[in-house]
């Protein structure tokens, strides 16, 4: 699809080994392409400093191989903006975190991608090597499926790449439209020995998760329905599919199918990453989800804020399974070009099944505390009603924040009928300004000295008729004294019960960037803010309550982050 960063994990071993003959194109066609070494000028202020992000331009784009991580994303070399060439850039990193930019590994040469290299997904043919399958974007403009492998497995950088010399592989079936076949996953081995594979589409009106299947992995054929369609949908950009542990925060590989497992099925559509929950029926390739999706604002999210086009992958070395999704940008187009760059990738973050069964959880990778600084941290801090108070000590436009509040006079709060409720719009007309009686409760990020600028993640707590509600929020709307830019506000409920235990906000807060994971990692919105004033050193921190009940906060732990390290391969030491 146009914007999706690829993920690529435990590539191993040769492709040539699989008793195939394999005639392959040497030339990626990225020889005129290398990264830019030199800089646009551009609006520092809002470039992150531990996010993911190319040098300049257009961001969409992990592996394992050889003690290294690899990320593979969409990259316009021609300007800030999606273009009408997009190819895949390549950089590497040893700890998710800290990365080195390499040579491009995909650029469209060939009459299957001569009009761009769209994205895909990588598989393991067990003992025998890496596979890379993407989208191109051919002569005709129409989407179809390639594949690509490393040139030399000796390199732990695999930084030259080939394209398969029968190419495509893949092309779109009758009845689907040649712009309406993409980003296919990365494939599984099925209880008969044959690989599976989907790819996104639309069709007769139906988003669809269309079932490719082969017993080499080089000659596909289309089974005789979708792994999964529905009507309430549109069409499906970059699904994913794969199962998680009923009762393991561990993951585990994408072929594993027993009774110890669930499937998630995913799609990209509307601006946003849904998900279901079910069952893979091998012997009729049927997906049976728990709960279909419904078209509205209580189908599963990823996130409920900017977070798109995601991916994830599992991570053999330990033993879980990563999400890393594409967020872009919320200002106008001239502010990207005036930047000269557009999209970053959100932290990586470590996803499995919730001990409910009912959704997923998320949190950042261990490995972000890494670049922890200066800390501060209290304890059983009691806020009254309509109080606030500044986080000091720490740089507050690039931090780490996790808060930890108790309710003592939860049994006062207001009543509300979840019958048929938006999370969204409840946020939207009760935003942090808003009094209540429990909440609105929580960080003021990316704000000034006098509040005129300011990003609220918050919680509001009602009583339900089937127990407490616990709705979480991130009101944008006066994030910025600039009128160009997107002010959305966000919302989503929260399967917790705070008579049980406290309620939880960590958030991860990077000049542009704020990702927040509520109860933790139950709910996670992330923002794109672009303040004229709260920026560099002016940014601040604050813990607030404008409910009319005082909360606790029971811990608080904040850092500075330090910047994350991202190189040319030439500039690495």
């Amino acid at each position: 699809m146009e914007i999706l960063a690829v993920f690529l994990v435990g590539l191993c071993c040769v492709l040539q080994s699989s008793g195939i003959e394999v005639e392959a194109l040497e030339n990626n066609g990225c020889q005129n392409f290398q990264p830019h070494t030199v800089m646009m000028q551009e609006k520092q202020s809002y470039r992150t400093s531990f996010h993911f992000q190319p040098p300049r331009n257009w961001l969409n784009g992990p592996m394992w191989y050889k003690g290294v991580y690899h990320l593979f994303y969409q990259y316009n070399p021609y300007g800030a903006l999606f273009g009408d060439f997009m190819i895949w850039a390549h950089s590497v990193s040893y700890d998710l975190i800290n990365w080195i930019h390499l040579n491009h590994a995909l650029c469209p040469t060939e009459p299957y991608d001569i009009n761009s290299c769209w994205s895909g997904s990588a598989t393991i043919l067990p003992g025998k090597g890496p596979v890379i399958l993407y989208t191109g974007i051919d002569a005709n403009h129409c989407q179809v499926q390639n594949m690509a492998m490393p040139k030399n497995l000796s390199d732990p950088f695999l930084e030259e790449w080939i394209k398969f010399a029968q190419n495509p592989i893949m092309t779109p079936p009758d009845g689907v439209e040649g712009n309406n076949f993409r980003d296919p996953t990365t494939a599984w081995l099925s209880h008969d020995g044959k690989w599976s594979v989907i790819i996104g589409s639309w069709n007769n009106n139906q988003g669809m998760a269309i079932l490719y299947r082969s017993e080499d992995f080089f000659n596909w054929t289309k089974y005789q329905d979708p792994l999964y369609s529905t009507e309430r949908t549109g069409m499906w950009e970059c699904p994913d599919f794969y199962p998680v542990s009923v009762n393991s925060t561990d993951g585990v590989d994408t072929s594993v199918l027993n009774a110890g497992v669930k499937h998630v099925m995913k799609a990209s559509f509307n601006s946003h990453d849904y998900y279901m929950i079910g069952t893979y029926v091998p012997e009729i390739e049927k997906y049976i989800p728990d709960n279909d999706f419904t078209g509205t604002g209580m189908d599963l999210r990823y996130d409920h804020g900017k977070f798109y086009a995601s991916k994830t992958f599992f991570d053999s070395v330990k033993n879980r399974r990563i999400l890393w999704g594409w967020v872009n940008e919320s200002d106008s187009i001239e502010d990207d070009m005036d930047k000269g760059w557009s999209g970053l990738q959100s932290i990586p973050r470590h996803i499995w099944l919730d001990r409910s069964g009912k959704q997923l959880v998320q949190w950042p990778i261990e490995e972000i505390n890494k670049l922890h600084g200066k800390k501060v941290s209290f304890l059983d801090k009691k806020i009254d009603s309509e109080s606030i108070f500044e986080v000091e000590g720490i740089t507050a436009a690039q931090a780490d924040v996790e808060v930890v509040f108790e309710l003592p006079e939860l049994q006062e709060t207001e009543f509300l009928n979840l019958t048929a409720v938006d999370p969204q719009l409840l946020c939207s007309d009760a935003n942090a300004s808003i009094k209540g009686r429990l909440g609105p409760f929580g960080l003021l990020t990316l704000a000034t000295k006098d509040l005129t600028e300011q990003t609220a993640i918050f919680f509001r707590i009602f009583k339900g008729l089937k127990g407490y509600v616990v709705l979480m929020c991130s009101d944008q709307s006066r994030s910025a004294l600039r009128d160009e830019v997107d002010k959305t506000t966000y919302g989503a409920f929260i399967d917790i019960d705070p008579q049980r235990e406290n309620i939880s906000l960590r958030s991860l807060i990077d000049h542009s960037i704020i990702e927040s994971f509520g109860g933790e990692g139950r709910a996670c919105i992330t923002n794109r803010v672009y303040p004229k004033l709260a920026i560099q050193e002016e940014a601040r921190l604050f813990i607030f309550n404008n409910g009319t009940l005082s909360v606790t906060i029971s811990s608080l732990n904040a850092w500075s982050m330090n910047k994350a390290q991202i190189n040319h391969k030439e500039n690495f030491i």
